[in-house]
């Protein structure tokens, strides 16, 4: 199990999945495949980029049934509180363990982008649903008869912090009841250690245990994408000129990507890396795990 994992101090690598635009569950199952036995657990996002694909619940189910650990991601974009906690109910009746809770992309952004938003929940707020539902729906009249027991998570986004910030938001998600974080694409090494120093300064890795997300790079072109299109994503200087003298990018990209999960393994208050591989397969996902285990 994941949460036991890392409540006994495990260096833990995950790695993540986008279901198919599918509704045969063999096409999940593909996807998945090259993953068994390697990734502690396997993300599986919910319409990630606002896109159209099979829903998380229904493919985490699939994958608990082939005998996978899934994280469920749910995004409070397109659900309201009463379709959130039916799903959170759906998830423990399915044998899912673990919840990934995420504000959700803009649909603005998506390959439909008429559809309407729905946000009648914070992330905090569906935090704090999954983690005590009793408690939570208790205070509107409702008896939840046998509650999910889920190991619940939140985003985060490593960066270089100023001496005077401080990790409120990230007490908001530790005080709803999240207990483990996972973050967005981390490359840059000296940022990492900087931002958890400060944070276990702070006492916050002293309650949240947080895996990095990480990734095998595949071209120079999408160093660059990445460095200037996402949010919060820096690719050092001497990345991109790795990437750019490199005879074979996308070798060079998943060597990087083991360097820096070794790097990571180093930095006090960090519990694993997240692998995710956008553009490539669960082929390049288990090699890039293999790689790093026998690093």
């Amino acid at each position: 199990m994941l949460e036991q994992k890392l409540k006994n101090g495990d260096f833990v690598i995950t790695a993540e999945i986008v279901p198919p635009l599918s509704s045969h569950r063999d096409d999940l199952l593909k996807r998945v495949a090259p993953l068994a036995g390697l990734a502690d657990a396997v993300n599986v996002t919910d319409g990630a980029g606002a896109r159209l694909a099979m829903s998380s619940l229904s493919a985490s189910a699939i994958l608990v049934s082939a005998g996978f650990e899934p994280v469920l991601q749910m995004t409070c974009r397109d659900r309201n509180r009463i379709g959130l906690a039916s799903d959170l109910l759906g998830a423990g009746a399915q044998g899912v363990e673990n919840l990934l809770v995420l504000r959700g992309d803009n649909p603005a952004a998506g390959d439909m982008p008429e559809a309407k938003a729905v946000f009648d929940l914070e992330s905090s707020e569906l935090i704090a649903m999954a983690s005590d539902m009793q408690k939570v729906l208790g205070n509107d009249g409702l008896e939840v008869t046998a509650p999910p027991e889920l190991f619940v998570g939140c985003a985060d986004l490593p960066h270089d912090p100023a001496p005077d910030w401080k990790p409120q938001a990230l007490r908001a998600k530790i005080a709803a009841g999240a207990q483990f974080a996972q973050t967005q694409f981390c490359f840059d090494v000296e940022i990492a250690k900087r931002y958890f120093d400060h944070l276990e300064k702070s006492g916050i890795t002293d309650q949240l245990r947080f895996i990095v997300g990480i990734g095998p790079l595949l071209s120079l072109k999408q160093a660059v994408y990445m460095n200037e299109k996402l949010f919060g994503v820096n690719v050092p200087d001497h990345i991109l000129a790795r990437m750019e003298a490199a005879e074979d990018q996308k070798a060079e990209g998943q060597k990087i990507c083991v360097e820096i999960a070794t790097a990571l393994k180093e930095i006090a208050g960090v519990s694993g890396v997240h692998i995710m591989a956008p553009g490539q397969n669960g082929n390049a996902l288990a090699r890039t795990i293999r790689s790093i285990r026998a690093s």
